[in-house]
């Protein structure tokens, strides 16, 4: 059981409108509102009690306390009274570390759980300044055995083996594999050309086709010869001479109409002549 005394300061959010001044997009001074989140903290302390169940730490020098926190949980509802037939064909590893270090773990690992609970359980929307004093009370321990597979493997002679855990439960694993950064960049640029690569030819090979230009209109004749005046044609017929001028030139897009030939046909003329005797 753990009974905790906590004291922190507990946010809570409020809103309200302010007023300020900018620049609009003319220039010009204006002034606008805005609604803002601004948060008040008071102060606020209690006691939490709670139950602190299952704090499982390695008793073994082999397997740091972390790496078995990465394999975690096991289903104790799977123990069993220990007899040496339950381990019978297996390697077993006794304990190598001392009850006071596995206390002092376990002790560490609760008070971690505990203030992530207590973080949990303040009120308000925020919070900060947390503390808390806990006492532990009822704190039993066991020595249990759990399953987990061990690999090792010996990448190179002059390093230490490379070692993988897996939960003999869940099947859960943890390792941590060896980097080399050298190789991780020479993959990295192995990919990067990869991608590259199709883009590269396609812009070499594949160059876009210049687009046909439509043909031009040009007009048949931008410049039309000028049309030749036809001369007037002109029969002396005496008195009644009749002038026909020339019938104009039609020009057409791209065609020129040459003026037709023109007849011209003379009126009759009537001459009378009178006679008379001169007195």
């Amino acid at each position: 059981m753990a009974t905790s005394n906590y004291s922190a300061q507990i946010g809570e959010n409020y809103q309200e409108t302010e007023t300020y001044t900018t620049t609009d997009s003319n220039g010009n001074t204006v002034v606008r509102t805005r609604t803002v989140t601004k948060t008040e903290y008071r102060h606020l302390s209690g006691q939490h009690t709670c139950y602190v169940m299952d704090v499982l730490v390695t008793g073994s020098r082999v397997v740091p306390n972390p790496e078995l926190e990465a394999i975690e949980p096991f289903d104790y509802r799977m123990m069993r009274r220990f007899t040496p037939a339950v381990i019978s064909g297996w390697i077993a590893e006794e304990p190598s570390m001392a009850l006071h270090e596995c206390y002092q773990l376990a002790r560490q690992e609760t008070m971690d759980k505990l203030g992530k609970e207590l973080a949990d359980f303040m009120p308000g929307d925020s919070h900060q300044g947390l503390t808390f004093n806990t006492v532990l009370d009822r704190e039993t321990t066991e020595l249990i055995y759990v399953p987990i597979w061990v690999l090792a493997v010996r990448h190179d002679p002059q390093k230490p083996p490379f070692r993988v855990l897996i939960n003999g439960q869940t099947g859960k694993i943890y390792g941590k594999a060896p980097l080399s950064w050298i190789k991780i960049t020479l993959v990295i640029l192995l990919v990067i050309l990869l991608i590259a690569t199709p883009f590269v030819l396609n812009s070499l090979f594949d160059k876009p086709k210049p687009k046909p230009e439509p043909p031009a209109q040009t007009p048949a004749a931008l410049t039309a010869p000028a049309p030749t005046p036809s001369p007037t044609v002109t029969t002396p017929t005496g008195p009644g001479t009749v002038t026909t001028p020339p019938k104009p030139t039609t020009t057409t897009k791209g065609t020129t109409t040459a003026p037709k030939p023109t007849a011209t046909t003379p009126k009759p003329t009537t001459t009378t002549t009178k006679t008379g005797t001169k007195k």
